[in-house]
């Protein structure tokens, strides 16, 4: 690892500790990083804003894409103080940075009582025998806003 790398990661990493102490909300910390830069830093907010989204990647995600003027990340490379939860996971995939850095693993976080392997498994579950049922109705309404998307001629594909 490069010096700068490891600096990056301190950051995140102090972010989980400083903001935690803070009372903001769990022990996870966040930066992203362009051209060698932190151009955004995000924290655990979830009890401190009352939003389940709040974790550290997804607020520094959308610090990054706001300073950027973007929906994307590429060029980017993300630095988190433990590896990303199903829902950061996804949001990474979705904003597309270069590269994630992680410290603390799943089975870390696990054992302060973060566990996210029943998300994990729940995946492979038919949605309607799912802890929280999944019902599907009213496809054909819906379908009307994706052949109208499918057919616009001015949307920005993402």
């Amino acid at each position: 690892m490069k010096e700068n790398q490891a600096a990056f990661m301190q950051e995140a990493i102090r972010l989980s500790i400083e903001q935690m102490r803070a009372g903001k909300g769990g022990p996870f910390g966040a930066v992203v990083v362009k051209d060698g830069q932190i151009i955004a830093r995000g924290f655990n907010q979830v009890t401190s804003s009352n939003d389940p989204t709040a974790h550290a990647e997804v607020t520094a995600i959308r610090e990054a894409c706001k300073a950027l003027g973007t929906f994307q990340l590429e060029g980017c490379e993300l630095y988190t103080s433990c590896e990303p939860c199903p829902m950061c996971l996804g949001a990474i995939y979705w904003a597309r940075p270069d590269k994630v850095y992680y410290a603390n693993t799943q089975v870390d976080a696990a054992a302060i009582g973060f566990d996210d392997q029943f998300i994990y498994d729940e995946i492979a579950i038919p949605m309607p025998q799912r802890r929280i049922p999944f019902v599907h109705f009213m496809r054909e309404e819906a379908l009307t806003a994706f052949k109208e998307w499918q057919e616009k001629e001015d949307k920005l594909a993402y």
